[in-house]
């Protein structure tokens, strides 16, 4: 059984900036789905960016997450342990870690982040009953259990270079010939799966096993339990895709989406590489200065001076975007 056309995003709090805006119409545009559905905890503010996602075709779905959660436990055969994680975590990123979860078990599609773009359809992805996609790292978690000199010693070269490359001028194209050197390791930015595929039921298992008593850490619900998972058991029916599809800027590195490149549309050729079909720019701390001014004047004004801008004018063929 095919995985579902239905591509899922979530949002918590109430208003959306063009960044995540840009996510969801590049999905419109070029994933080839049926139905791209925007699941929301709060009630989102009008503005120009929900009126645009509505008059692309998006769906609003106003997410009651504890039903999400209620059902997810019930269908499980679990307590309350779901629901109870969820009303105690703090951090929106990791309420999000669980929603997907949920709803990816509960419905089955392809669930993405907002700070993505699409480049190319989805749909071959689909026959696979469930996938996810892998990136380059530093850290894999085995790193900080080592007690070896050597293998801390690898790793804290690695994340200087990385810390080099991010800040050089151009960066992003020395790391392309050392990007073999980094641990892949899963991210759960893009996956997908039918209802009921037997990773999602591990991962909200593994989440209502979590100590009520002790906070998770930072990527606990996200990629660490996702990795941990799959280092511990075989996943039979499991696609796992390599960095280039879903993560064709690696960590850190990713910060070139939006540093100053000579020639952006032209370099977009060689960043994007045939096999991508999302670009998950990684909304993070480092981002966040840009995420704030991003708007369709912006991309105009950098479309041929940023990556992230040429890209967003090659995909979208709103007027108000392109030139």
């Amino acid at each position: 059984m095919p995985i579902p056309g239905t591509l899922h995003f979530c949002w918590i709090g109430p208003s959306l900036a063009w960044a995540h805006g840009f996510a969801l119409l590049s999905a419109v545009a070029r994933s080839g789905m049926d139905d791209v559905c925007l699941h929301h905890t709060d009630p989102l503010a009008d503005g120009p960016v929900v009126r645009a996602l509505a008059a692309a075709g998006v769906r609003f779905h106003h997410a009651d997450a504890p039903a999400l959660l209620l059902a997810a436990q019930e269908t499980l055969g679990l307590d309350d342990a779901l629901t109870r994680l969820y009303v105690r975590l703090q951090s929106p990123v990791q309420r999000a870690d669980m929603l997907r979860a949920a709803i990816l078990y509960l419905h089955g599609g392809v669930y993405m982040d907002v700070d993505t773009l699409t480049v190319a359809p989805l749909t071959p992805l689909l026959g696979a009953s469930q996938f996810i996609g892998a990136e380059r790292i530093v850290w894999p978690h085995w790193v900080y259990r080592s007690r070896s000199p050597l293998v801390w010693a690898k790793h804290l070269g690695l994340d200087v270079l990385r810390k080099g490359l991010r800040r050089a001028p151009g960066g992003w194209r020395g790391f392309r010939f050392v990007e073999g050197w980094y641990v892949p390791a899963v991210n759960n930015a893009v996956m997908g799966c039918v209802a009921g595929a037997p990773l999602l039921a591990a991962v909200l298992r593994a989440m209502a096993a979590l100590p009520p008593d002790e906070p998770p850490g930072p990527y606990a619900l996200g990629p660490d339990l996702y990795q941990a998972l799959l280092e511990a058991d075989p996943w039979p029916g499991l696609v796992v895709h390599e960095p280039a599809c879903f993560y064709p800027l690696a960590p850190e590195i990713s910060e070139h989406w939006f540093r100053p490149c000579r020639n952006a549309p032209a370099a977009l050729g060689r960043v994007v590489r045939p096999e991508t079909r999302v670009v998950h720019w990684y909304g993070s701390v480092r981002t966040k200065p840009y995420v704030a001014r991003i708007s369709p004047d912006y991309v105009r004004a950098h479309r041929r001076t940023q990556l992230y801008s040429a890209l967003v004018t090659e995909i979208l063929p709103d007027p108000s975007v392109r030139a």
